[in-house]
Order: C-alpha cells, then sequence, then structure tokens
C-alpha cells in the first residue's frame, strides 16, 4: 500500500504522551518559520543508532540490545518482535542535516520523515539475528504487547530526496557492526550505567 514507506503528508494520530509532545514540537517548530520567518526544519527522526549511543530500553534500542549482549544478559523482546522499524545510522543523519541547513531556502518551513527508509527497515528479531553472529550467547524471551507501540513504521525519504539530495549510505548490518565494535572499545564504561 506504501511501498515508500509513510509519507510526511498522513495525518498523525497519536497513541501516547510521548507521541503527542513530539508532534506539538513539530508543530511549533514549523510554525516558528511560518509566522516569524525563522530557518526552521523539522526532522520527525525514527530509530536513529550508532556508535556513542548507550540506549536504554525504550530509547535506543539496538544499542540496548548490544550493550545487554555484552553482558551476557537476556533481552525482553515485546509483543511478537515482529514490529518494523527503518533503522538511521547516526552519520547519514548528521548528513542530512547538514544538506538541510546548506539548502535552507528550501528546507525551511518543511517537515522530513526522517529514518533509513525501505531498503533499512528491519524487524525486532532481525536486528537481534544481526547482533547474534557476534553475541552467539544472546538470547530474548517474549513480554506482551506494551501499548503504543506501532507494528510497522517505514519512512519515505521522497521529499528529502528531492529538496535536499539526501539518502541514507550505511546499510543496517554495516552499522550495527559499527555500533557493536564501539561498544566493544568502550565497554568498561557501560557496566557503570544501571538499568
Amino acid at each position: 500500500k506504501l511501498p515508500n514507506g509513510i509519507p510526511e503528508s498522513r495525518n498523525l494520530d497519536f497513541h501516547s504522551p510521548y507521541g503527542c509532545s513530539k508532534g506539538a514540537a513539530d508543530q511549533y517548530t514549523r510554525d516558528y518559520a511560518r509566522i516569524y520567518g525563522l530557518n526552521t526544519v523539522v526532522f520527525r527522526q525514527s530509530c536513529i543508532y550508532g556508535p556513542q549511543q548507550v540506549g536504554i530500553e525504550d530509547q535506543g534500542w539496538i544499542a540496548w540490545f548490544v550493550r545487554k549482549a555484552l553482558q551476557n544478559a537476556s533481552v525482553n523482546v515485546y509483543g511478537t518482535g515482529k514490529q518494523v522499524r527503518d533503522l538511521l545510522f547516526i552519520e547519514d543523519l548528521l548528513e542530512a542535516y547538514d544538506l538541510a541547513e546548506a539548502n535552507v531556502e528550501k528546507t525551511k518551513g518543511q517537515i522530513y520523515n526522517m529514518g533509513g527508509g525501505p531498503a533499512s527497515a528491519k524487524s525486532v528479531i532481525e536486528v537481534l539475528e544481526i547482533i547474534k553472529k557476534d553475541f552467539p550467547d544472546l538470547n530474548w524471551q517474549f513480554e506482551p504487547w506494551r501499548a503504543g507501540d506501532q507494528k510497522v513504521y517505514i519512512s519515505d525519504l521522497s521529499n528529502a530526496e528531492r529538496d535536499f539530495g539526501w539518502r541514507p549510505k550505511t546499510s543496517a548490518v554495516e552499522g550495527i557492526a559499527r555500533l557493536i565494535s564501539w561498544a566493544r572499545e568502550n565497554q568498561h564504561t557501560l557496566p557503570a550505567i544501571k538499568f
């Protein structure tokens, strides 16, 4: 039905206070451009991950999985694990920021869905299987669905490509490998984090 993912034109339909707060911030930021002429751009970011991300169970979940794997701990998977997200490596996101700023006459006042797009769409279980290649003892158990958890979210990147020439370059496999490498090099700092 939406082979390129969710476009920015799709009506927002919030199912949590977290989603409501993000949507309100989007609108404030956009209105500052429309009303006061500020050079604001909204990025609706989806599943950003990469080196230097510590992550917790609710946010930064890929980094959270890597931390748990490093500590030989089991991972909770909520629902079926077949929930799909489009993963976006941090360096690709930073490039998008630079390009949007360099093209601010076109991007100001606009909203862009910012994720990995269909090419980087992975289920929770697929991400765990990628990590498991580096951590064969990694295991997980299933827990009940969490309220407000979307079954599928993939960003349509067409507007970002049209307006400022951006598409992500880093595959999920490459990006996760880079996150794992960073986490291994820095694991001595991770146990101090309470979770």
